[in-house]
C-alpha cells in the first residue's frame, strides 16, 4: 500500500461547529467545514499509524475503516488528543492485542490520570489494554521504519510533531526552534497548524502557519486544527474552507476531515 495520510480530524479543540455558535463557520452547509478533533491516520512503509486519539476517535475509525494499528503516536496529553483512548478496546478485543503506544513520559503520566482504571494492578475485565514506548526528541523505529520527533512548544509545553519519511505532521505549536527546522528538509507534506487569524497564545496564527509552511519549503504544506474564528464576521471576514483555500499561496492548503493525501 502506498504511503499516505488520511486527516480524520481537522478541528481544534471545540470542534467546529462549536455547540450554540451560529457563526458564518458554524453555519456553513460545505461538508469540509464540518471538523471533527485533530487526528490523523497513516500508511507509512506498511505501518497503519494513528497520530493522537481524540474524542472523536470511535467516529473516525468507523468512517475511515479503521479496523487495527501498529501503533498510536501521541503528540502530547491535552484531552482533545488522547480523549479517545478507551475506544481502543473495540481493537484490543477484535485483534486479542494490546495497542502499542509510543509517547514521552508526561504523556504517559497524564494518561495515568485520566486512564486510572486502566493502570490499576487489578483492572476491571475489558478495560483498554496498552503496549507503552516510551520515546523523547531523539529518532527511534517502529518494526524497522524509522520515526523522527520534531520538538516544538506549544506555549510553555513541549509537544512533539513526526517526520516519517516525506511526512512531517506538527500540531498544537506556537514556536520551534531552528536545529529543528533542520530536520525538515525535503519533505513531500508538511502538516502545521493553526485556529483562528490572530496572534494566539499556543498556536500558530494563520499568517504564522503559512510563512513557517513557506520557510520549510515542503512540496505541499496542509493547515488543520482550524476553529470557527478563522472568520471575524464583525469584520466581514470570512472562514469557511472555500474561503481560505482562495486566499491560499501557491504550495499551500487546507486541510479538511477525510482528506487523503499520498506521499
Amino acid at each position: 500500500m502506498e504511503n499516505s495520510i488520511v486527516f480524520l480530524g481537522t478541528g481544534t479543540s471545540t470542534g467546529v461547529p462549536m455547540i450554540g455558535c451560529h457563526c458564518s463557520v458554524c453555519s456553513s452547509a460545505d461538508p469540509r467545514d464540518k471538523r471533527l478533533r485533530t487526528s490523523a491516520f497513516v500508511h507509512y512503509n506498511g505501518l497503519r499509524l494513528l497520530i493522537d486519539c481524540g474524542p472523536d476517535f470511535r467516529t473516525q475509525a468507523l468512517s475511515n475503516g479503521i479496523e487495527d494499528l501498529d501503533a498510536i503516536l501521541f503528540t502530547h496529553q491535552h484531552k482533545d488528543h488522547t480523549g479517545g483512548l478507551d475506544d481502543v478496546r473495540a481493537l484490543n478485543y477484535i485483534n486479542s492485542k494490546p495497542t502499542t503506544i509510543y509517547c514521552e513520559n508526561r504523556v504517559l503520566e497524564g494518561l495515568k490520570m485520566e486512564y486510572s482504571y486502566a493502570f490499576t494492578d487489578h483492572p476491571y475485565p475489558g478495560v483498554p489494554k496498552f503496549d507503552i514506548h516510551i520515546i523523547d526528541d531523539k529518532p527511534f523505529e517502529i518494526q524497522g521504519r524509522k520515526i523522527i520527533p520534531i520538538r516544538a512548544m506549544h506555549y510553555k509545553l513541549p509537544v512533539l510533531g513526526f517526520r516519517m519519511g516525506g511526512l512531517c505532521y506538527l500540531t498544537d505549536a506556537n514556536s520551534i526552534a531552528e536545529e529543528e527546522l533542520e530536520k525538515l528538509k525535503g519533505l513531500d507534506i508538511m502538516v502545521l497548524s493553526t485556529v483562528r487569524r490572530t496572534k494566539h497564545i499556543s498556536h500558530f496564527s494563520l499568517e504564522e502557519a503559512i510563512a513557517l509552511g513557506q520557510k520549510i519549503g515542503a512540496k505541499k504544506t496542509f493547515i488543520t486544527h482550524l476553529s470557527h474564528q478563522m472568520a471575524e464576521d464583525d469584520k466581514n471576514i470570512k472562514g469557511t474552507h472555500s474561503a481560505l483555500t482562495e486566499e491560499m499561496p501557491s504550495g499551500i492548503f487546507i486541510a479538511y476531515d477525510g482528506l487523503k493525501v499520498s506521499f
